[in-house]
């Protein structure tokens, strides 16, 4: 029965691949950061190669993943962009429906911007002001976690200006939300003494665990790590729950997954600020400017050095099973990681994208070429 079942699979993988012939145009879809770049990379692969340009659309980190992960053949796409790495989940997701062989390919990185339009106060922020702004669970007087009150950021901070607080930001499906969440807001909160003792506990250190959760009033949060890992759950579980969680009360925005959007909306209110990545900050100069944050501002050199702390890496990921089917797509993705695309001197760099390092670049360049499947 096993083995019918298997045939049966097989097969329809199989059919499935055979009707992705009747399609010759390649179809991406992902990340809204890493969208520009793969635009560029289309635009000049359809002018440069005998294969149409491919179709770029942009669905954000997590909604491309899931188009992705849906299966092969005609209906599904067959490359999506990330500005983060797969998880584990979304692997799991893949290989349950027959996506089995999956190419990794990491083309550089990118900072995460806290942005306000030009002519606006800029400002200089800590992570942990970023946390206690935005974070749905805070600290109040007595050490407890408790539904966020900050209005202003001047509550926040008292040397900040007593602005309201009103972010404009991507929705959870977005790449750039998840990395904000973990970088800025998780990082701020590790920056609160208890929170930051609580992270290091391991799962073998229940009664230090319970003390801290105890202290925190984060009962909630560590019956949800518990829920999730069980006997593994350990303080780092449930610093993310407390972390990465943000505020529904209406100070942080959900814009979509259009960062021009974000920026033409931050031009027409000055007293927001939005979150985007670098890529479009750097694009957009003229109109907006970023924060500095924990003393460092937003530059290419900064997040280049890994001295500006928000930033993270992006990724494309390639339906390995399309390759050969679907025509150009292995074509295509050796001119995304070309010298002359993602090069220390690459026409992306010229675009925002930070670049690899000497070493990284070779040996993504050896990687991709080689067509290696992902194994996590």
């Amino acid at each position: 029965m096993k083995k019918l079942a298997y045939g049966l699979v097989a097969a329809a993988t199989v059919a499935n691949i055979s009707v992705a012939s009747a399609r010759d145009t390649i179809s991406i879809v992902g990340s809204s950061t890493v969208y520009p770049f793969a635009t560029v990379v289309a635009e000049r692969f359809g002018k440069s190669s005998d294969f149409k340009a491919p179709k770029v659309e942009s669905t954000g980190s997590g909604g491309g993943l899931k188009l992705f992960c849906k299966g092969v053949g005609e209906a599904n796409p067959d490359v999506t962009n990330a500005s983060r790495r797969i998880k584990q989940s979304e692997f799991e997701k893949c290989q349950k429906n027959g996506v089995t062989d999956i190419i990794e390919v990491l083309i550089g990185y990118d900072g995460i911007v806290l942005a306000n339009a030009k002519g606006s106060e800029p400002m200089e922020l800590t992570r942990k002001d970023i946390y206690l702004a935005l974070a749905k669970l805070v600290p109040g007087p007595d050490g407890k976690l408790i539904e966020n009150p900050n209005q202003t950021w001047k509550d926040v901070n008292a040397a900040l200006p007593a602005t309201k607080i009103e972010v404009l930001g991507p929705p959870p499906t977005s790449g750039t939300r998840d990395a904000f969440a973990e970088l800025a807001l998780e990082g701020g909160a590790r920056k609160i003494d208890d929170i930051k003792k609580l992270r290091k506990l391991k799962a073998d250190q229940k009664d230090e665990i319970a003390v801290l959760v105890k202290k925190l009033g984060a009962e909630a949060a560590w019956a949800a790590a518990v829920d999730k890992k069980g006997a593994k759950a350990k303080g780092k579980d449930v610093v993310k729950i407390i972390g990465r969680s943000v505020r529904e009360d209406g100070a942080y925005i959900e814009a979509g997954e259009n960062d021009n959007l974000i920026v033409n909306k931050l031009v027409a209110n000055p007293s927001a600020l939005g979150i985007f990545g670098f890529s479009f900050l750097d694009q957009n100069s003229d109109k907006v400017q970023g924060s500095v944050i924990d003393g460092k501002a937003p530059t290419f050199d900064a997040i280049a050095g890994g001295e500006y702390k928000v930033s993270r890496p992006l990724y494309f990921y390639v339906k390995k099973a399309h390759i050969g089917v679907v025509p150009g797509i292995e074509e295509y993705l050796n001119a995304f990681v070309s010298e002359d695309a993602i090069g220390p001197d690459g026409y992306l760099i010229d675009k925002g994208l930070i670049p690899l390092s000497e070493d990284k670049f070779e040996e993504l360049a050896d990687s991709a070429k080689s067509l290696k499947s992902l194994e996590l």
